[in-house]
């Protein structure tokens, strides 16, 4: 499976890591923090979703599950329907909230 988000498209990203050391009084260039290559990942993770009648697993970033999970929340057709999905609908929140 490859790293990437099925919704969004969501993958690894490069980056520069920087060390949070001080410098020396003149800024002189020796002393400063180094910035090292590195590589943030996208936090994805594995769902089991509804495709066209068949459970497929795929990978989906936590920012689309959560939207999927408000979508169904709310009464909205979410663009994908997760198989192991567990939400309580907007108006039991609601009435939780205020009991």
């Amino acid at each position: 499976m490859a790293a990437i988000c099925l919704i969004c498209g969501k993958g690894s990203m490069y980056g520069r890591s920087h060390t949070h050391r001080k410098g020396v009084a003149g800024g002189r260039w020796k002393k400063r923090a180094q910035k090292t290559p590195r590589i943030f990942k996208a936090n994805l993770q594995n769902a089991a979703v509804d495709l066209g009648g068949f459970r497929t697993r795929v990978r989906l970033c936590t920012k689309c599950i959560k939207r999927i999970k408000k979508d169904v929340a709310d009464g909205k057709t979410p663009k994908l329907n997760l198989v192991s999905l567990q939400v309580k609908p907007a108006d039991a929140v609601l009435v939780a909230a205020t009991a």
